[in-house]
This record gives structure tokens, C-alpha cells and sequence, in this order.
């Protein structure tokens, strides 16, 4: 009976994710909120294990489709944020299946590479714990450096400066305004608002899909580096997929195709380190982890081995999903004035802004997608616009 309720809650889980990661704005966090926030009388109901199995499976589920929106519709969240350009080149290339084919593909492989890495993780993390203050102090001087060289990297490197001091001053503002979810009006409107506004004035068209079209693309260097720097997660919570991606793409020098599936592979290695995490540490990294640590506090051996193996189910069933998502989202897409979706997705993310963050949350979604409408003004990668976590983050690890 036990295994029936399980699969239950698996499946449920996974269609929660699925709606969590369609519909802009809405995050698993909100959910799993509400889980915490729940009575104790609810609560004493459900068996931890199946609400555990639920997170878990809504977790992973959520990482693969969340490409999905980002890539068709330009709306990001945190993590899918720098998968909006490339991603939305490809769709307008005709290769928009293929674009969140790779993010997909990258994800699944990510969850295999996971649990290769728990065995040497954990020995590695005893390592850490006795040095933890001192790679703490290393850890700025890499973003400055990974920052410096996104810069210089730039034609145009005064204006690609400008527009990460300019977004960075933002982020640091809008992250200690007090706002609920402040990442959901900053992140939507730097990467999301300001290029559908855009998208709506140059009146963008879809290029004629080709589904069928097959495309090259070098893995190994995105799973080395995703290997090498994803498990930065696990030890500095301050770090999030989108600047961890960054830091991978600099020594990997990824292109387009293969940074979408370099995202995809950082984006569900930092979901599975963040359970790695509280197992291995008793530290929570997302907000997922921190639902199951309410729940049961650290897991236990035969509960972390049920995490991983959920998260697996998960991700083989959301591989599939992803692909016959993706695939109506094109056909509504191809049939449908792309300029009208536009304007549908404003409304809806605004909606969402408004209810997640409340007034001064939208209030301030409109400020951040006029700073990113002038950023791309500038000619510079929206890459620099990173500088939105990035410079947070440096003061963050600066002060300690």
C-alpha cells in the first residue's frame, strides 16, 4: 500500500511541477511555503515521506519545464534567466523544439551525473568543512575576475561596465527592499519584460519551425564544466544556477547550443545538490530543501536514497513531457500572432507580480524592465545584466 501512495504523490508532484514551471512567475517556493506554513492538524494526516516524495518530484519536474517558457515566450525565472537569448534566437531560427531539446537533454543527463558524484561529494565535502573560511575568501575574487572578464570580452566594454554596475545597483536595492519573492519582479523584468516590450515593438515573427532538423552539439565540455563548478552550490548559498552558469561558460567557452544544454545540466545539479546538501551538511539551499527539513530535519540514509531515486523517476518522466509540451506550445505558437502572445504574456506576468510580490513589487517589475529595455539599448550581452546577483553576491561574501 505504501509503494501506492508513493507513486500517488510521485505523480502528483510532477503535475504540480508542471504547472509551476508553465506559468510565469508562479514558483515551487510558493508551494512549498504553503506546505510549511500549513497547520499541524493537516499535516499530522499525511505521512512526511509522501509530502517529501511530493517536493521532491515537483522539485525535479519543475527544473525541466521551466525551460519552456523562458525559451517560447522569453519569460524567465531564476536560473532560466540566461536561456531567453539563446534560446529565443533558436526559436526564431526555426529550432525552438531543439533549443528546449537541449536544456531537456541537460537536465536528464544532470541527474545521472549527480548521483556518480554523491560517493566523491561527500568526501570532499569533510574536506571543505575544515577549510570552509578560506575558500569563502576566494570565492569573491573569482566573480570579480569572471565579472571583469564578461566585461572585457565586450566590444563595447565601457557601455558592457555601465550595464552591470547599473543592474547590479538594482539588484542590491530591489534584495533588501523586503519585498515577498524579490527575484520575481527583478529577474522577470530585467531578462523577461524588457525583451517581450521589445519583442512587441519590433513586432518579432517566428521563423517556420523545423522540428525534424537534427543539430550538433559538443557535450563534453558543457559536462565537464558543469562537473567542476555545479557543486558550488552546495557549500556557498549565495550562489545561484545563473552565476554559477556564468562562471562555467567562462572557462568552457560554450556556444549557444551548448550553454542551453550546459543551463539544463546546472540548473538540475543545483536542485540535487541542495537535498545533497541537507543530507550531507544539515544546510538547506533552496526552498525545497528547507520544506523537508521542516518536515523531518536531515534525512536519513534510507530517505536520502528515496529522494534520489524519486528524483530520477522524476526526471525520465519529465524528459518525456518536456518533449510533447514543447511540441503543442509550437503548434499554438506557429497558428498564433506572436505579438497578441506577447501582450498575453505581459498581462499574465504582471498579474503574477502583483500577487507574489504585491503593488511595490510590480511597481517595482516596471522599473526593472526599463532598466533592461536601456541595457540592450546599450549593445551589450544581456549576460552583463547578470550583474543583478553577481554584484550582491560579491559585497555578500566580501562582508563576511
Amino acid at each position: 500500500m505504501m509503494l501506492i501512495e508513493i507513486i500517488l504523490f510521485l505523480f502528483i508532484g510532477i503535475l504540480v511541477g508542471i504547472f509551476t514551471g508553465l506559468v510565469p512567475g508562479i514558483h515551487i517556493n510558493m508551494i512549498g511555503s504553503l506546505i510549511a506554513s500549513s497547520s499541524i492538524l493537516i499535516l499530522s494526516e499525511i505521512n512526511p515521506i509522501y509530502l517529501i516524495v511530493f517536493i521532491v518530484s515537483m522539485s525535479i519536474s519543475h527544473v525541466f519545464i521551466d525551460f519552456i517558457p523562458s525559451i517560447f515566450l522569453g519569460v524567465p525565472e531564476n536560473g532560466t534567466e540566461l536561456s531567453v537569448l539563446p534560446g529565443h534566437e533558436m526559436l526564431k531560427q526555426g529550432l525552438g523544439l531543439q533549443a528546449v531539446s537541449l536544456t531537456s537533454l541537460g537536465c536528464l543527463i544532470g541527474l545521472f551525473i549527480f548521483i556518480l558524484m554523491i560517493f566523491p561529494l561527500s568526501l570532499i565535502t569533510k574536506l571543505f568543512l575544515n577549510s570552509g573560511t578560506i575558500i569563502q575568501k576566494i570565492i569573491p575574487i573569482v566573480l570579480i575576475l569572471v565579472s571583469l572578464n564578461v566585461i572585457f570580452t565586450e566590444k563595447r566594454k565601457f557601455a558592457a561596465f555601465f550595464a552591470f554596475i547599473l543592474s547590479g545597483i538594482l539588484g542590491l536595492i530591489v534584495l533588501n527592499l523586503g519585498i515577498r519573492e524579490p527575484l520575481v519582479p527583478l529577474l522577470t523584468g530585467l531578462f523577461g519584460a524588457s525583451g517581450v516590450l521589445l519583442s512587441i515593438r519590433s513586432k518579432t515573427k517566428i521563423g517556420k519551425q523545423k522540428p525534424g532538423k537534427k543539430i550538433e552539439v559538443n557535450k563534453l565540455k558543457p559536462i565537464l564544466a558543469s562537473s567542476i563548478f555545479s557543486p558550488l552550490s552546495l557549500f556557498f548559498p549565495a550562489l545561484s544556477s545563473g552565476q554559477i552558469a556564468v562562471i562555467a561558460n567562462r572557462f568552457s567557452r560554450s556556444d549557444k547550443k551548448e550553454f542551453l544544454f550546459m543551463l539544463g545540466l546546472i540548473n538540475i545539479l543545483a536542485m540535487s545538490f541542495s537535498f545533497l546538501a541537507l543530507f550531507l551538511i544539515s544546510k538547506t539551499r533552496t526552498g525545497s530543501a528547507a520544506v523537508i527539513k521542516n518536515l523531518i530535519g536531515v534525512p536519513e540514509n534510507n530517505v536520502f536514497v528515496l529522494i534520489v531515486l524519486i528524483a530520477l523517476f522524476s526526471g525520465l518522466f519529465s524528459f518525456f513531457i518536456v518533449k510533447f509540451l514543447s511540441k503543442k506550445f509550437l503548434l499554438i505558437l506557429e497558428k498564433t500572432n506572436y505579438t497578441k502572445v506577447s501582450y498575453l504574456v505581459l498581462v499574465i506576468i504582471s498579474i503574477v507580480t502583483f500577487f507574489v510580490s504585491g503593488l511595490f513589487g510590480f511597481l517595482v517589475l516596471i522599473v526593472c524592465a526599463a532598466t533592461g529595455i536601456y541595457c540592450i539599448a546599450l549593445g551589450v550581452s544581456r549576460i552583463n545584466m547578470m550583474g543583478c546577483l553577481l554584484l550582491p553576491t560579491i559585497i555578500f561574501y566580501l562582508m563576511i
